[in-house]
């Protein structure tokens, strides 16, 4: 009896697809090879997902905050912009960065005496050192002192002062939306020192220009000089990411030459050119801030 071939193949091992909805009609997808957690803290719902293109990511009720595959982009150019920027940089605080990311990029900085970290999850850090051991590996560092509790509240009543302040915050929603206003930038201008930074991650101008105008405008109440920098994440909204840095004293444009070439670690997508280059803005973003 004469057989033949099927014209396709029926999979039935049934397959699981994440989608996160940047606006109402776009936003980004990837197949999942396992969840690895799913859980709910006091303020929020956390995943934990295995996929096929990115590695293991971490959602933040249900949005993307990082990828394994590209989240080195995000945490070196919120910290080592500001570092290379500061002359002569001993103590830092980062607000949110629960997953450890930004820390991991500043222990590589030796000139810091003391990084403090204030964090309103706990179990985004508990989260972060169970299934991403080297993204939260900065942990381990023992200049770094790690307090849970609201960021806006710390920086009202805390007596240290710092050279950069870094807001590695999640969307201006919820319980992040005080650390986008005017008020918290000034209670962070207090707490800096007389030369000091701050430097904040401001959304994506191309899907939320709202709101990182607003963020700009803001810290444009407080401080004299600001200016906003972009850099390409590929898989937040848009691809195109803003951070915004404000200074008291010095321009953030101007790095440090002798502090990186005293450099003595190997990052993935920062270096001398791109700290020069991330500043200039299209027209579009430009003619919005």
């Amino acid at each position: 009896m004469a057989t033949h071939k099927p014209l396709f193949i029926l999979n039935m091992e049934p397959e699981i697809w994440f989608t996160e909805k940047h606006t109402d009609f776009a936003g980004i997808t990837f197949k999942v090879n396992t969840v690895l957690y799913t859980g709910k803290s006091k303020f929020q719902r956390i995943d934990v997902l295995d996929t096929q293109e990115y590695g293991r990511v971490l959602l933040l009720d249900g949005l993307i905050m990082f990828t394994e595959r590209d989240e080195f982009v995000y945490h070196e150019m919120i910290a080592h912009v500001p570092l290379f920027s500061h002359p002569h940089s001993e103590d830092v605080l980062v607000i949110g960065g629960g997953d450890g990311g930004a820390i991991r990029e500043l222990v590589k900085h030796t000139c810091l005496k003391r990084i403090d970290q204030i964090e309103l999850d706990k179990e985004v850090i508990r989260i972060a050192k169970e299934f991403f051991p080297a993204l939260s590996s900065g942990y381990k560092d023992n200049r770094v002192n790690v307090n849970i509790g609201d960021g806006s509240e710390f920086v009202r009543k805390t007596n240290q002062r710092y050279d950069v302040v870094i807001v590695d915050s999640t969307d201006p929603v919820g319980s992040a939306e005080c650390l986008f206003e005017e008020d918290f930038y000034g209670c962070i201008y207090n707490i800096l020192k007389e030369d000091g930074f701050i430097s904040i991650q401001s959304e994506s101008p191309f899907c939320d220009m709202n709101w990182t105008s607003a963020a700009v405008k803001n810290l444009k109440k407080v401080f004299p000089i600001v200016k906003t920098y972009l850099c390409f994440i590929p898989t937040y909204p848009s691809g195109m990411w803003s951070f915004t840095i404000a200074s008291k004293i010095y321009d953030p444009e101007d790095i440090r030459n002798e502090r990186f070439k005293q450099m003595g670690f190997d990052l993935k997508y920062y270096n001398k050119e791109i700290h020069k280059a991330c500043f200039a803005l299209p027209n579009f973003v430009r003619s919005k801030l």
